[in-house]
């Protein structure tokens, strides 16, 4: 990733993807399409949703499509409103089957207390009064998100890690060592797989599919979804580095673990605080990653008719707010309530975004979107927490209730004291806000 200067303003704004987006042949959906694509021929929106369902100026800009992008590879094929209805495998909500259920990282019993080291990082940035996100905080965001459904907790001492066996991790080991771990639920002992990594950012990991299959167990009868939430770094096969969630959407589960969102490791991670949403769009930024691309991965091909290119644009609207705000925020630095509400913001994005999985939204390809798909840490900080005009679509359907409720709901959680002047809930807030405004002036 280059290196950014402080003194970047973020006054110029790309509307469109990168220029990297021809290079890669990324090509999104035009116009007539994206608005096509939030309508189904037997559901019917109130006029004020419609209008909230609009484009909108500078409020919805394109995907960013930069070197190294989830887009840049082997992007899905578009989901519009009418393919989620007609989707096969997507699990309706009943009156007795419509509560989202989160579970907050399983207790460690003593049997297993070695694994409590698992959860620091081993840099020394990190310190022991930076604590994971809070599941109830983690609960009160997911119910305004999706709004109009209840979002309950599930006892923490239901679920708790226990002995399997009798092997201990090595610390002198040089090689990753596999062991197992149980995990309680209620009077069941599952067997999850477990690895050392004496060299690794975190002292060890815990598997995710194996988790993803525990939480299924979990499920409760009234449970539309269940959300786990854990502060162990996860993997999934033998050679990942590590995972940060996934979603059995047809099971209607997710894990999600917080470990690699923890601010304190962007800087070996290579997170840019300074170009999060909402300044991801900047056009300085953009093109300073489009021109680090390695020369052999470059071809030389000229934009037809214009497209490829970055477009400017004159910042205005609920962007221009955003950024606004963004920018007049402190730098994070070592500031233990900038830090958390950091820390918080991300993992709310991305359990907000699995959890979408699980009503049956595939990855967004028309909008920078908080249900496009990452391909990792670093792209994970540009995602935006809204939701587009097509999946706005498919979650109002879902639950029932009005776009002006929902997002009256989430500026209610944006502005809380805790919340209100920190770098996503600050500018989220102020987004909202504004796109409030501009669709009540037009009613």
């Amino acid at each position: 990733m280059p290196k950014t200067t402080p003194q970047c303003d973020h006054v110029s704004i790309c509307s469109s993807s990168s220029s990297h987006s021809t290079l890669a042949g990324f090509k999104r959906p035009g116009h007539r399409q994206r608005l096509t694509a939030t309508r189904a021929d037997n559901r019917v929106f109130p006029r004020e949703d419609k209008l909230f369902l609009e484009e909108g100026t500078n409020t919805f800009p394109a995907p960013l499509v930069l070197p190294g992008d989830d887009l840049a590879g082997d992007p899905e094929d578009p989901q519009t409103f009418q393919d989620w209805l007609n989707g096969e495998h997507r699990n309706p909500i009943t009156p007795k089957r419509k509560t989202i259920y989160v579970v907050q990282s399983p207790q460690i019993n003593k049997e297993v207390d070695f694994i409590q080291t698992w959860t620091t990082p081993t840099c020394p940035d990190a310190e022991p009064h930076h604590k994971p996100p809070r599941a109830k905080d983690v609960q009160d965001y997911l119910s305004a998100f999706y709004h109009g459904l209840p979002v309950r907790t599930i006892p923490p001492l239901t679920v708790e890690f226990l002995p399997w066996e009798e092997a201990k991790p090595n610390p002198d080991s040089r090689k990753t060592d596999l062991q197992y771990v149980g995990l309680r639920i209620d009077n069941e002992c599952i067997r999850i797989r477990a690895r050392t990594l004496p060299n690794g950012i975190y002292r060890g990991q815990v598997n995710l599919d194996d988790l993803l299959d525990a939480a299924i167990s979990l499920l409760p009868k009234d449970a539309y979804a269940l959300l786990m939430l854990v502060d162990f770094d996860l993997y999934e096969d033998e050679d990942d580095e590590f995972v940060c969630g996934r979603a059995y959407g047809g099971s209607r589960v997710a894990v999600v673990s917080s470990a690699r969102y923890n601010p304190v490791l962007d800087r070996i991670q290579g997170v840019e605080r300074l170009h999060a949403w909402p300044a991801s769009h900047c056009e300085k930024y953009m093109s300073a990653c489009c021109a680090a691309e390695p020369a052999s991965k470059k071809q030389k091909r000229i934009p037809v008719n214009g497209r490829g290119l970055q477009k400017s644009v004159v910042l205005d609207g609920p962007l221009k707010e955003a950024v606004s705000v963004y920018r007049s925020l402190p730098e994070v630095g070592i500031s233990t309530p900038l830090m958390s509400a950091l820390w918080l913001g991300r993992v709310c994005r991305t359990a907000s975004h699995e959890l979408g999985h699980c009503f049956g939204i595939s990855h967004c390809v028309y909008y920078a979107c908080s249900m496009q798909g990452t391909a990792s840490i670093c792209e994970d900080a540009r995602q935006p927490p809204y939701l587009c005009p097509v999946d706005l679509a498919k979650v109002l359907s879902a639950t029932s209730t009005t776009a002006s409720e929902r997002y009256r709901a989430l500026l209610a959680f944006c502005e809380r004291s805790s919340h209100g002047d920190t770098h996503l809930f600050g500018p989220f807030a102020a987004w909202i806000r504004c796109r409030l405004d501009l669709v009540g002036d037009s009613i």
